[in-house]
């Protein structure tokens, strides 16, 4: 395990799932969301972001959260393991409030990028009936066949199959 992509739902884990993997794995952990967006949540223009991506992608080692399904195909291409955060929509939204609470507003540095508002909560509330279908669709297309992939479908799963990967590095 040395290219892995982390996707999911906003408030599934993919952040913290990336942090353990890259300190597990001794990979640089790159959270989308930190690159995509400026201090002033402003977005990087499209091209750029996908450039950056390959420039990512082209690294030997790396770790990369966020779903992004537009560049998707960038990151499924190059990676070896593909990691999707299906937790329910309930746990999504437990996520992105209990992250609000213990981490404020703003960006954080360790890819902790919190801004709630109407349209956090509609992406995370519609995420497994409009964007799931979409993102297993790339997945089955770019990865399946050459890249495992491991469905994380709640926390307690996580966290064993976090320590799983921490024991087989050891």
């Amino acid at each position: 395990m040395k290219k892995v992509a982390v996707v999911g739902c906003g408030g599934s884990g993919k952040s913290h799932v990336a942090r353990e993997l890259g300190r597990v794995l001794g990979a640089p952990v790159t959270h989308l969301d930190a690159a995509f967006y400026d201090d002033e949540w402003n977005a990087l223009p499209m091209d750029k972001f996908t450039d950056l991506q390959r420039e990512l992608v082209a690294r030997p080692r790396w770790v990369i959260d966020g779903n992004y399904n537009s560049t998707l195909q960038v990151r499924l291409e190059a990676c070896d393991t593909v990691v999707l955060m299906d937790v329910s929509t309930v746990a999504a939204l437990y996520g992105v409030i209990s992250r609000q609470i213990r981490h404020g507003a703003g960006h954080q540095g360790n890819g902790v990028h919190n801004r709630i508002h109407w349209g956090v909560i509609k992406y995370v509330v519609t995420y497994r009936r409009r964007m799931r279908p979409r993102v297993m669709a790339k997945i089955e297309e770019f990865a399946v066949g050459r890249a495992d992939v491991v469905l994380l479908a709640n926390r307690r799963r996580t966290r064993r199959w976090l320590r799983k990967v921490a024991a087989e590095q050891s």
